[in-house]
C-alpha cells in the first residue's frame, strides 16, 4: 500500500471518526429527578421497553380508602431528595403526573432474609439499604449505586426488551436475591390481580403478573435469568385466606417449589458468595408470553458480559443523540442533551422479537411491517414531541402512527388513543389529540399507509358522542358547565383538534369532511366572553357561569389551568382571537400582563400538576396547554418580546440539576420544548407545516436527517445579553414573516440568526 493511500485511508477514518460525537457524556439522567420532573435516573435504550431503575420508596396509592397525595412524588418511582432504594424494577414512565407500573422489584441483600422492605426511617429493618448520591452514577444506558447497608454494588444496563443487573456481593453464606411481585408504582392493597411464577431450573424462573391500575388488564410476562444456579430458593404468599384453594396444600410450597400462583407472592434466591463476587440477571419482557420474554432474552443478549450491554446501550445513545450536533455552553449542551435522552425514552416498544404483541383487545397481534409502540401521554406530546419526530425520528414516528391506527382498529369502541399504554386506553386528560399527530405525520410526509383510512379514524373518534361532552359540543357548539367539571379546556382542545382534522382532510381533498370540521373548529368561539376578554364557562342556556375567577385552576371549567393561560389556546387561529381581544396592541398588553403579573399560591393550591417553580408572572410553563403562548407575540407584530421571553424562559426553566425542571417532563414534552426553542423555531401549532421562529440558544446545530440531508442553524453574535434577532436569513435569504416550513428543513440547507443585545422594533 502506498504512502498516499495510505493517507487517504486515515484521513477518511478520521473524517468518519469525528463525523460523531461522544455525546452521551453530556447525557445526565438525574436532571428532573427532584421536585416536579418526575424522571428516573436508571437504564432504558431509544425507545425501549424495559426501563430498569431504582424504587426509593413503596408508598401506597391510598391511605384509609383516600387518595393519598404524597403518591404523586413517586410517579417515576425515585425521588432524589430520599435516603433509601427499595430496589431495581423494570418499568417506568418518564416525567409523567399520574402513574403505574414499577414491574417485577429485584433487590440483592445478604445476611438474615427480610421480605418485607422495612421503612425509611429504619432501612435496617427491611430489605431496603440507604445509600449516597456520592456513590451514584446515572448515565445514558447504565446506573450503579452502592446499598450501604448490605455493602453490595448494584449496576443496571438494558437492551430493548432485556434488563441486566450486576451486583457485587461480599463474602456470604448468607447471600439472597429478593423478587418481590407485590411492588409497584401508585400502588395499592388489591392492585395485582395474579401472578404465576415457574422455576424452570436452577438459573432460569420464568412468570407473569397481572394488574389492575391506570392500565386495567395489563398483563406482562417475564424470564429471568441468573448467571449463577441458586442453592435453594422459596416465597411467601400474603394472600388472604380464600375460601376455597384446591388441594395444592398437599405440598410444601414455600421452599424449593417450582410453581407458584397467587396474588401476592414474594420470591428469594439463595447464594453463596466470596468476597467481590459478581451476580448478573438478565431480565426480559414480553406483552405476549413467557415463551416470548425467553426469545427476547436469548436475541438480545446471549452472553453474560455486561459491559459488552452497557456499551451497546451506550453505542445506541450515542447514534441517536448525534442526530443533532450543537456547539454551545456546557451548562447549555447538558441541558440539551439530557432533553434530548429524555425526548427519545417515549413512546416505548411494545413489540417482542417477533413481532408480535398485545392487543387492546386482548388477542395475541403481529406488527406486519412496523414497529408497535405504546405509551402515548398525548395530551402533553401532541404539541412539540411528535412534531420533533417528524424532523428526526420519521421512520419511527411512522410507526407511531401505524400505532395508533391499530390501536383503533382493536378498539371495542372504534376511537384512537388518549392516553394508552400496555394494550389499555388510560383516558387521562382531555381532547383527542390523536388526530393532531396523525394528521401532522401526514401533512409533513412522514405517514406511508392509507392516509384515507387514517382520516375516518380521526373522524371517528371526533364523532363518539358520548366521550366527554362530544355529543354536547357537536350540538350546542360547546359543552354546558353543568355537564363537565373542564368544560372550557375541552371546548377549547376539541376546536384544534377539529382544525388539524380538517387541514388533513383538505390534503387529501375530501371537502365535505373539511367544511364540516372546520367549521366545528371555530367552536372556541363560544366560550369567550367579549365583557372580560377570557374564555369562560358557560351554562346549558347560554349565559356565562357567574362565579369565575381568570386566576384560579380549580372549579373554573379547565383542566390543569387556569384562564389566563387557557384563553390564549387558540394555536389553529391566533389572527382571530387576536381581532377578538381588540387587536394587535392589546393582544400584547394581555401577554405582557400575563408574563408580569403574580400569581398567588391560593390560585394553584389543589392542582399537584402547578408550583411555584413553573411559573413565570401567571404563565404555567410547568405544564403544558401554555407552552405555544410565547409565540403569539410574532402574531401581534412584536417579535423580540418572542425572543426575549423564550430565553428567559430557557434560563430559567431548565438546569443541569436534580431539580432542574420547572415541571413534569411529561414523555418528553418539556424536553421538545427545550430543543425546538433553543434550536430557534417552535410548532405553534401541528397539523400547519409552518414553524414560528423565536431566539435560538445554541451557537450553532447540525439535524442530521435520515433522508441524508442535514439543516444547520447558526447563530451569529450569540451570547446571554444578545437575545434579539437583528435578522434570519434561510439559505441566504431574509426571511421577514417570522417563520419557516417544514419543507425548508427536510430538503436540507442553513438558517442564519444574526443576534443583536437590541430589539428590532
Amino acid at each position: 500500500m502506498t504512502k498516499s493511500v495510505i493517507l487517504s485511508c486515515f484521513l477518511l477514518s478520521s473524517m468518519m471518526a469525528s463525523a460523531q460525537q461522544n455525546l452521551v457524556q453530556y447525557v445526565k439522567p438525574i436532571i428532573g429527578t427532584s421536585k416536579m420532573g418526575h424522571t428516573y435516573p436508571g437504564a432504558t435504550v431509544p425507545f425501549g421497553a424495559v426501563q430498569l431503575s431504582p424504587e426509593t420508596d413503596t408508598l401506597s396509592y391510598e391511605v384509609n380508602g383516600k387518595y393519598n397525595g404524597d403518591v404523586y412524588k413517586y410517579c417515576a418511582g425515585y425521588k432524589y431528595e430520599d435516603k433509601t432504594i427499595t430496589g431495581f424494577s423494570h418499568t417506568h414512565f418518564s416525567g409523567t403526573g399520574h402513574s403505574d407500573l414499577g414491574d417485577f422489584l429485584i433487590m440483592p441483600t445478604q445476611g438474615k432474609l427480610q421480605l418485607n422492605p422495612g421503612v425509611a426511617s429504619n432501612p435496617k429493618g427491611g430489605y431496603r439499604s440507604a445509600y449516597s448520591h456520592n456513590n451514584e452514577v446515572a448515565e445514558a444506558g447504565y446506573y450503579k449505586v452502592k446499598l450501604d447497608d448490605d455493602n453490595i454494588m448494584a449496576e443496571l444496563t438494558s437492551t430493548t426488551r432485556v434488563g441486566m443487573h450486576q451486583y457485587t456481593f461480599p463474602k456470604s453464606d448468607q447471600s439472597h436475591i429478593i423478587l418481590d411481585l407485590m411492588a409497584g408504582i401508585y400502588n395499592y392493597d388489591e392492585k395485582t390481580v395474579w401472578t404465576y411464577v415457574r422455576v424452570v431450573n436452577d438459573t432460569l424462573v420464568t412468570g407473569y403478573r397481572q394488574t389492575n391500575g391506570w392500565a386495567r388488564t395489563r398483563t406482562v410476562y417475564f424470564a429471568m435469568s441468573f448467571s449463577k444456579p441458586f442453592k435453594s430458593y422459596g416465597r411467601k404468599s400474603y394472600d388472604a385466606k380464600q375460601a376455597y384453594r384446591g388441594f395444592w396444600g398437599k405440598f410444601n410450597q414455600e421452599q424449593n417449589f417450582p410453581e407458584i400462583a397467587g396474588k401476592k407472592l414474594k420470591m428469594f434466591f439463595d447464594f453463596d458468595t466470596r468476597e467481590g463476587e459478581k451476580i448478573k440477571i438478565k431480565f426480559a419482557l414480553s406483552p405476549v408470553s413467557q415463551e416470548n420474554a425467553l426469545q427476547n432474552m436469548r436475541a438480545e443478549i446471549s452472553g453474560w458480559d455486561f459491559e459488552k450491554v452497557k456499551a451497546q446501550a451506550q453505542a445506541a445513545w450515542n447514534k441517536e443523540l448525534n442526530k443533532i450536533q450543537v456547539n454551545t455552553s456546557s451548562d447549555n449542551k447538558i441541558n440539551f442533551y439530557t432533553a434530548l435522552y429524555h425526548a427519545y425514552i417515549n413512546p416505548t416498544t411494545y413489540t417482542d422479537i417477533n413481532g408480535e404483541y398485545k392487543g387492546l383487545d386482548q388477542g395475541v397481534h403481529k406488527a406486519d411491517g412496523f414497529t408497535n409502540y405504546t405509551t402515548f401521554s398525548l395530551w402533553d406530546t401532541y404539541r412539540a414531541l411528535h412534531p420533533f419526530f417528524n424532523i428526526t425520528q420519521p421512520a419511527r414516528s411512522n410507526d407511531m402512527v401505524k400505532s395508533m391506527l391499530a390501536h383503533y382498529d382493536q378498539s371495542s369502541l372504534h376511537m384512537l388513543p388518549i392516553w394508552s399504554h400496555y394494550a389499555n386506553d388510560n383516558w387521562c386528560m382531555s381532547g383527542y389529540h390523536s388526530v393532531s399527530v396523525i394528521a401532522d405525520a401526514i401533512i409533513k410526509g412522514t405517514y406511508s399507509g392509507d392516509a384515507n383510512k387514517a382520516l375516518d379514524a380521526c373522524v371517528a373518534t371526533a364523532k363518539h358522542r358520548d366521550y366527554e361532552g362530544i355529543g354536547y359540543y357537536m350540538d350546542k357548539g360547546y359543552i354546558p358547565a353543568e355537564k363537565s367539571g373542564i368544560s372550557v379546556s375541552n371546548n377549547l382542545e376539541y376546536s384544534y383538534d377539529d382544525w388539524s382534522i380538517a387541514q388533513l382532510a383538505k390534503k387529501l381533498n375530501r371537502m365535505d369532511v373539511y367544511n364540516e370540521f372546520i367549521k366545528r373548529s371555530n367552536n372556541w368561539k363560544n366560550n369567550y366572553d367579549s365583557a372580560t376578554g377570557f374564555m369562560r364557562p358557560k351554562l346549558a342556556d347560554g349565559t356565562f357561569k357567574k362565579e369565575f375567577d381568570p386566576k384560579d385552576t380549580e372549579g373554573q371549567g379547565f383542566i390543569e389551568g387556569n384562564s389566563w393561560n387557557y384563553s390564549f389556546f387558540v394555536p389553529q387561529d391566533p389572527a382571530t382571537l387576536i381581532e377578538m381581544m381588540g387587536g394587535k396592541k392589546k393582544f400584547a398588553t394581555r401577554l405582557d400582563t400575563l408574563f408580569t403579573m403574580h400569581l398567588p399560591d391560593e390560585f394553584f393550591a389543589h392542582t399537584e400538576d402547578i408550583t411555584r417553580e413553573g411559573i413565570i408572572g401567571g404563565y404555567v410553563h410547568g405544564n403544558e396547554p401554555a407552552h405555544h403562548i410565547v409565540y403569539l407575540y410574532n402574531w401581534a407584530d412584536q417579535p423580540w418580546k418572542t425572543q426575549a421571553q423564550v430565553r428567559h424562559i430557557l434560563n430559567m426553566q431548565y438546569k443541569p440539576t436534580a431539580d432542574g425542571l420547572g415541571g413534569n417532563d411529561d414523555c418528553g414534552q418539556m424536553s421538545a420544548w427545550y430543543m425546538f426553542s433553543s434550536l430557534g423555531f417552535y410548532p405553534v401549532a401541528p397539523g400547519s407545516d409552518v414553524y414560528s421562529l423565536g431566539s435560538p440558544l445554541v451557537n450553532q446545530a447540525v439535524i442530521n436527517l435520515e433522508n441524508g440531508k442535514s439543516f444547520t442553524v447558526e447563530a451569529i453574535k450569540q451570547s446571554e445579553k444578545n437575545v434579539y434577532v437583528e435578522k434570519v436569513l434561510l439559505n441566504g435569504k431574509e426571511i421577514t414573516d417570522h417563520k419557516i416550513k417544514h419543507a425548508d428543513i427536510t430538503n436540507g440547507g442553513k438558517l442564519t440568526f444574526y443576534m443583536s443585545s437590541k430589539p428590532k422594533k
